[in-house]
């Protein structure tokens, strides 16, 4: 079910909130098992095939946690049951997601012909890391010991459940757990819609209503210089506010029911540096690959050259996570190597003059979203073959077309450009913090409901009217 569809508004999530905040008159447990149900009927429509396999990975975490947490296990017997956990967890993603790709690279390599088909089930990356980073805190002693249903919910809480965040026990469960959040809150509800408003309206409007132009370059089989630079600005925009819109309106229907979800997406498009753009974009992501996989490798504790081999290998297996294919693990390469020369540069010229630091952030921000645009080709395209066709056509300015669509398209992508560098985003417009779980202070204090309601009215009137029959989320697909 996507959030962008008539059922999901007009039927699915009234009919949640009514029957969260109900049984919230009756006690604290009762809504918790209504959420975590309508999570799995949630993902079950559409994704019916995977529910069986959600569960099942659901009451394995659940029962190594379980021994981690509870049992009087010796340190042998720890290690062994974390090593069963995680290789359990990659062993399930590993078959679903990478079973045939290992078999397609098999089959180039010795000249057979096996086939492989195994359907993907929706989530599986996003549900798996979540549950990893639960058994390994388990394992070193930071977790408590949770009931079933409040961690079957912190896994399957449906606003997150099909594309992020990647959640944390230690951030969600305690939320579950307190009676205040099962009492409709007007403030939040309010809050609520208008961040989902603001994300449909981006989902919709914004990222829909600029996909057309991303052909140009994508699925052209000879694009000249204009249309190359066209399709691949136009696929980083829609990108954005496809990613941007999903994290608003999951982030929003969390508030609703008081659950305050970690901010995911912050004007990346504004960093000045690839070290500041990782710490804006998928920031859950990127703090799950960090503590759970560049820190255990030995991060940056083993000297320079080790630290850049750990960054490399953290994103090489990044870009692996986003899809089975060689594209993604060339974006993953890539962004490694950004870093490295990001950290290189830092390393060199630790001290900026201070005359040279304003020059120097403008040609950070152009660097970074050049180095950016062109990383995201070979994540868009079908094959390395037809990423590099689009990057060779980037740099041949001699063949250029520059008629009347691509200069309506340069229109088009120059105004998505001034809304990434010069609006504010969502967090800005509605001061939402989730760490001291605040939002919307200034509605609050009446200082500017009309004109926020008038504007969420209507953000929210163009985002329903644009709502399309099909148009899923690109994160869908990770």
């Amino acid at each position: 079910m996507l959030f962008n569809s008539y059922p999901f508004i007009l039927l699915f999530l009234p009919i949640v909130l009514a029957g969260y905040f109900g049984l919230g008159r009756r006690g604290n447990l009762a809504p918790v098992i209504w959420l975590a149900l309508a999570s799995v009927a949630f993902y079950a429509i559409g994704n019916w095939q995977f529910v069986a396999l959600l569960l099942i990975s659901i009451a394995f975490n659940y029962g190594i946690g379980h021994l981690l947490i509870v049992a009087k296990l010796g340190p042998s017997q720890r290690k062994a049951a974390l090593a069963l956990g995680v290789a359990g967890d990659l062993l399930v993603l590993g078959i679903f997601k990478y079973a045939g790709f290992a078999m397609e690279n098999f089959n180039a390599l010795f000249g057979t012909h096996v086939a492989v088909h195994i359907l993907l089930p929706v989530g599986i990356s996003f549900y798996t890391f979540t549950q990893i980073a639960f058994l390994v805190d388990a394992y070193r002693g930071q977790v408590a010991a949770y009931a079933l249903p409040h961690y079957a919910l912190f896994v399957t809480y449906f606003p997150h459940l099909i594309a992020g965040p990647i959640l944390h026990h230690k951030d969600m469960i305690p939320q579950f757990e307190r009676e205040e959040t099962k009492h409709p809150d007007a403030h939040l509800i309010l809050c609520g819609v208008i961040i989902f408003a603001i994300g449909l309206f981006k989902k919709t409007c914004l990222a829909d209503g600029i996909q057309p132009l991303v052909a140009l370059a994508f699925e052209t089989r000879s694009p000249s210089f204009d249309q190359a630079w066209l399709g691949a600005l136009a696929y980083t925009f829609q990108l954005y506010f496809d990613f941007s819109g999903y994290s608003d309106m999951a982030i929003g229907i969390s508030l609703m029911f008081g659950i305050f979800l970690p901010v995911n997406f912050n004007s990346p498009y504004k960093a000045t540096s690839i070290v500041e753009f990782w710490r804006r974009w998928h920031m859950t992501l990127s703090q799950f690959l960090r503590d759970y996989l560049y820190i255990p490798l030995g991060g940056n504790r083993r000297g320079r050259v080790l630290r850049y081999v750990n960054l490399m290998i953290t994103m090489l297996l990044g870009g692996l996570w986003h899809g089975a294919a060689w594209t993604f693990v060339a974006w993953g390469a890539l962004h490694g190597a950004y870093l490295c020369v990001n950290h290189a540069f830092n390393a060199l010229m630790p001290n900026m003059p201070l005359a040279l630091a304003r020059p120097t952030r403008v040609a950070g921000a152009v660097l970074t979203f050049l180095a950016i645009v062109v990383a995201w080709v070979f994540f868009r395209a079908v094959s390395l073959e037809w990423a590099l066709r689009v990057l060779r056509a980037m740099a041949d300015p001699a063949n250029i077309v520059f008629g009347r669509e691509e200069i309506a398209a340069l229109v088009l992508v120059a105004i998505y450009a001034s809304l990434v560098w010069l609006a504010p985003n969502t967090q800005d417009i509605m001061g939402y913090d989730h760490g001291n779980r605040r939002v919307g202070e200034a509605l609050r204090a009446g200082g500017m409901r009309p004109l926020m309601l008038y504007g969420a009215s209507l953000v929210l009137a163009f985002g329903i009217l644009g709502i399309q029959s099909h148009s899923e989320f690109i994160y869908f697909r990770f």
